[in-house]
């Protein structure tokens, strides 16, 4: 007996789960969705202490909605190392690095990998309709990598 449209047995309205082993796979069902952001003006010490609190290493900087960088802990780094400098008066947009690698949803994920490796970039801004969608990192790649070498479960 055929129930729906779906494979023999299959529930009405069920689809099976994406092929997980298929780089083209676009990097939406990879990326993490809606990221922790910056403001451009933000001081330095609110980045770290976002970072630190969500236990993140990149965050999109913002400039009225629109992604006009990247900030990453590293950059927090430098800054805070240099003598005399308080982290509360160096705002986001001295340290960031402007114009990110910024792909849209759609795009592969071997597109998306293969420009971070070729381009020594440690995270991709996702961009939808001039928005944040989302951000993909080493550590998404990672997951993405273990699915792989999992057969086929990203998680």
């Amino acid at each position: 007996m055929r129930l729906g449209r779906g494979a023999p047995g299959a529930r009405a309205g069920y689809s099976p789960a994406p092929d997980m082993t298929d780089p083209r796979m676009p990097i939406s069902t990879f990326m993490t969705p809606a990221p922790i952001s910056i403001g451009r003006q933000q001081p330095m010490a609110e980045a770290s202490r976002r970072m630190t609190e969500h236990r993140i290493r990149h965050l999109p900087v913002l400039d009225g909605g629109r992604v006009v960088g990247i900030l990453s802990d590293r950059d927090i780094a430098m800054v805070e190392s240099f003598p005399g400098v308080n982290a509360n008066d160096v705002t986001v947009e001295e340290a960031m690095t402007p114009d990110p690698y910024v792909v849209h949803p759609n795009t592969p994920l071997v597109e998306v990998v293969a420009q971070l490796a070729e381009h020594k970039y440690g995270t991709a801004v996702v961009i939808e309709n001039n928005r944040l969608a989302g951000i993909f990192t080493l550590v998404d790649a990672m997951r993405a990598f273990a699915g792989f070498l999992r057969g086929g479960s990203a998680s």
